[in-house]
């Protein structure tokens, strides 16, 4: 076997060397971003022993690490290999010590490739609750049944993308474009799996906002293109896509993925500025950073860089080579890479997995992601090891009923003329749209649900589980129906133009369903290559909705999507009585649905994004073809801050229905709002030095001690860390072994390193959470039926270049009819502050700050200015 050269091993670290001017790190402003470069930041910060959480874990970390070999600290960086072991991602074992290969596994919305789990609401899905307790439920149930297949690390949850452009293929996987929507679920979503004892690997860092030219490829009739580059200020990449990833760091997740895009022409995995100064320096990451599968381009410029470990280990899916393994070794003995950095390494992976408990609640691997059969090969991809693969352990419980709750609680009452609640007793229900009913070839037909057959449930991709089930709407509103004397009637198909007439004649009352779906970019559903093409209606679905309308005056539309649709062509219309958008509900869909439908929930969902009346009123169009000039495509984040609501309220543009906005089946009036200051001290840079880098091992230098084992049986396309010559140049396998390799100042300095200002603790400097103003306000159920209502606390930062008003806090309250309940909300310094590209750190600006309170972004009855 061949291992890959060295010096290719050190290919991307020329990428960052260029220095822009000091005020900006990123060296970019909001209107000059094309060709932008991002600097380099060495040495790669080693886990901090004191960091508020860690202390235990460090030390449990630093003690196992001590007794490691070489060897196998390479073996635990290091992926085995795409269908090497039973899990979509495996590092190598350490048999000595009785330590078992680690699991990583999708998805963010429960367990893929596995049988016997459930399928949870997509995280866009359950953002729309607007509910911590939710957030928290669901990422605790789903980190249990990862627990209970014996996964170590849930590859989940998302706030990358973040939602810039709406038609972003995997958004639905995120929670909202509004950041700090995303950074309270996401934090809260790491919490739960982390209480069940998995370590969260929350995704994908950070600017990878859509699906066409994430990675290095040749498509068809352009040739060869290079990674899209996204191309940011460092402004914007504080305020907006940094600030969920600070939140899920400051909820403690164990490890986070890095993308698959660049990010100011630089690959993410090897953007030291990325993953050294932000990630690991300024918010003060301890955990590790884990390459999305084959995002890593690089071996010793990556190591240098942050990475931590690479998934799935091979240079290509099943190539037998890796960027680090073999060359892992050889570049620690021959001094490129100081040990103390592998050690590193070893020990933020140790250290995630003794934070959550793997210790006490690990058990073996019971599935196999390549083979639903009992008995298979341990080796999917070099078929040998035939055994018992699958135990069929069924790790569901009873998170059916918490995933129907939660669905219906997601869900989002859009327009109702007084319709909604149904009775069950309607004369003459009908039912239509494709996506009323079943996939003709089972919810699980399509492979990582790569179509739009049947009830829209969840997008496409790895993002993705099998359905033990999947209830459509069509099953459970019949059973609503039946025993009431009534008729229901249903059309499935969208096209049968005839029978739709014929039957949306007869109808007392039409319901309507409809959807647009997405995924990840290598499935192509329909002509859309992960992203979306449009914001329209799948499947003739607009033209549906007003030919039933057109017959039926009484006209109910229900719509399971990604992310945002174009409605305007019917919200308006007479006939349309009421109005829903359900998202992705996962597996209780039509039950979930149908609680709402006939009241057994009363709708408090709010939306997690804008419905505007045109693509382009949301900003900059993704990018579908290659930039003319250059090897990326640059994608330039001109717009600044200004997404979604925030694009709509920059150009004065009404939206069909905002962010934030929900209907109930009761009504709510705002009042009393009260503004208290609270004794806060000044924001205090951080300052002083760290302690210098741990060294935990003496490895020798010896090549002969890194040989191949006689006994050693070998596995066809694996990754092991032996090197196959003690000729060093030998077994480079590099004709320029040997020849001086320049790298950047600093990649081997373990000498204590200045504090970052801005940092200080995970999540970023802890003063950032004071809180200085608490703020009340009554929120009275004026209707006759309880219901929940989330208010919503908005700032006006008041700043030219300041949204008009940005989300900063929330609370879902239950209130019963002519009651009143008391929203409490802490405005902390973070909330008030802006990034100063100067200073490096958050500044609280001289403009005036207003507080505002209310039912949705654009409307908020109440407001203050507050006395900074």
């Amino acid at each position: 076997m061949l291992w890959l050269v060295q010096a290719f091993l050190a290919i991307g670290l020329a990428e960052a060397q260029s220095s822009p001017n000091n005020s900006n790190p990123n060296g970019t402003s909001p209107t000059v971003l094309d060709n932008a470069t991002s600097p380099p930041f060495y040495p790669s910060p080693w886990m901090d022993g004191t960091a508020a959480g860690w202390a235990d874990a460090y030390a449990k970390a630093q003690a196992f690490v001590r007794q490691l070999t070489l060897l196998e600290k390479v073996n635990l960086t290091t992926g085995v290999g795409w269908e090497g072991e039973a899990c979509v991602g495996n590092v190598g074992s350490i048999p000595r010590l009785g330590f078992r290969s680690l699991c990583m596994q999708d998805s963010p919305l429960g367990v893929r490739f596995a049988d016997y789990v459930s399928a949870f609401p997509a995280g866009g899905t359950i953002a729309a609750s607007w509910d911590r307790g939710e957030f928290y439920r669901r990422g605790y149930q789903m980190g249990m049944e990862q627990r209970g297949k014996g996964i170590d690390v849930q590859l989940g949850p998302v706030v990358g993308p973040l939602g810039r452009n709406p038609k972003g293929g995997r958004n639905w996987e995120g929670f909202s474009p509004d950041p700090v929507l995303s950074g309270i679920a996401v934090a809260e979503t790491v919490r739960g799996i982390q209480d069940a004892g998995v370590i969260a690997c929350t995704k994908h860092y950070i600017l990878n906002e859509q699906e066409h030219f994430r990675s290095p490829g040749a498509f068809e009739d352009v040739g060869f293109v290079d990674a899209i580059s996204s191309n940011v200020d460092d402004k914007t990449l504080h305020e907006l896509y940094l600030w969920p990833f600070a939140d899920a760091v400051r909820a403690g997740t164990g490890s986070i993925m890095c993308s698959y895009n660049k990010a100011n022409n630089s690959q993410v995995c090897q953007n030291s500025y990325l993953q050294n100064y932000i990630l690991k320096g300024e918010l003060g990451f301890q955990g590790f950073i884990m390459s999305d599968w084959d995002a890593q381009h690089s071996g010793v410029a990556s190591t240098f860089a942050g990475l931590d470990m690479t998934m799935p280990g091979d240079t290509d899916f099943d190539s037998g080579y890796s960027f680090w393994g073999p060359n892992l070794t050889l570049s620690i003995i021959n001094g490129t890479v100081p040990e103390w950095r592998l050690d590193d390494m070893a020990t933020r992976i140790m250290a995630a997995y003794y934070l959550v408990g793997r210790d006490k609640y690990q058990v073996p691997v019971n599935f196999n992601s390549w083979s639903r059969d009992t008995y298979g090969y341990e080796h999917a991809f070099a078929q040998t090891g035939y055994g018992l693969i699958n135990q069929h352990v069924d790790v569901r419980d009873d998170h059916y009923q918490a995933i129907r709750e939660a669905a219906a609680r997601s869900t989002v009452l859009l327009k109702n003329t007084g319709i909604l609640p149904l009775k069950g007793n309607e004369k003459n229900t009908a039912v239509f749209g494709q996506d009323a009913g079943e996939n003709q070839y089972g919810p699980n037909g399509c492979a990582d649900r790569g179509c739009d057959n049947g009830t829209l449930a969840m997008g496409w991709g790895s993002g993705t589980a099998d359905f033990p089930y999947l209830v459509t709407p069509l099953e459970a509103i019949k059973r609503e129906t039946a025993g009431h004397g009534a008729i229901l009637q249903s059309v499935t198909d969208n096209y049968a133009f005839s029978q739709i007439a014929s039957v949306a004649e007869q109808a007392s009352v039409a319901i309507v369903f409809v959807n647009a779906d997405s995924g990840e970019g290598y499935i192509t559903v329909d002509g859309n290559m992960g992203d979306r093409d449009n914001l329209t209606l799948w499947q003739g679905g607009e033209t549906l909705v007003q030919n039933v309308s057109a017959y039926c005056n009484n006209t109910i539309v229900v719509i399971h999507s990604v992310g945002p649709v174009l409605v305007d062509s019917f919200s308006n219309s007479p006939n349309v009585t009421a109005i829903l958008w359900a998202g992705l509900p996962g597996q209780e869909s039509g039950n979930a649905i149908a609680d709402v439908l006939y009241g057994r929930v009363n709708p408090g969902g709010k939306l997690p994004f804008t419905i505007g009346s045109s693509a382009s009123e949301y900003g900059p169009d993704l990018i579908y073809e290659p930039t003319a000039g250059h090897d990326s495509p640059q994608d330039n984040f001109e717009e600044g801050v200004f997404i979604d609501y925030r694009a709509f309220d920059q150009k004065n543009i009404t939206p069909v229905y905002e962010f934030g906005f929900g209907l109930s089946y009761t009504t709510f009036n705002y009042s009393n709002l009260n503004v208290v200051k609270v004794p806060a001290g000044p924001y205090t840079p951080t300052t002083g030095k760290t302690t210098a880098a741990p060294v935990l091992g003496n490895a020798s230098t010896d090549p002969a001690d890194y040989q191949w084992p006689s006994n050693l049986t070998y596995v066809n396309a694996y990754i092991y860390p032996y090197l196959n010559s003690t000729d060093l140049p030998g077994a480079s396998h590099d004709p320029e072994y040997g020849l001086p390799v320049e790298y950047p100042e600093g990649v081997t300095d373990g000498s204590p390193q200045p504090r970052i200002a801005a940092g200080g603790g995970p999540g970023g400097n802890p003063q950032l959470w004071d809180v200085l103003f608490t703020v009340t306000a009554t929120v009275t159920n004026t209707g006759s039926i309880p219901g929940e209502e989330v208010a919503q606390l908005y700032i006006r930062l008041g700043g030219p270049d300041d949204p008009i008003v940005a989300l900063r806090n929330f609370d879902r309250l239950s209130i019963q009819p002519g009651g009143s309940a008391t929203f409490t909300a802490d405005i902390t310094r973070r909330d008030l502050s802006n990034w100063d590209t100067v200073s490096q750190n958050w500044v609280i600006s001289n403009y005036t700050k207003t507080v505002y309170v209310g039912t949705s972004s654009r409307r908020l009855p109440l407001k203050a200015t507050l006395d900074i």
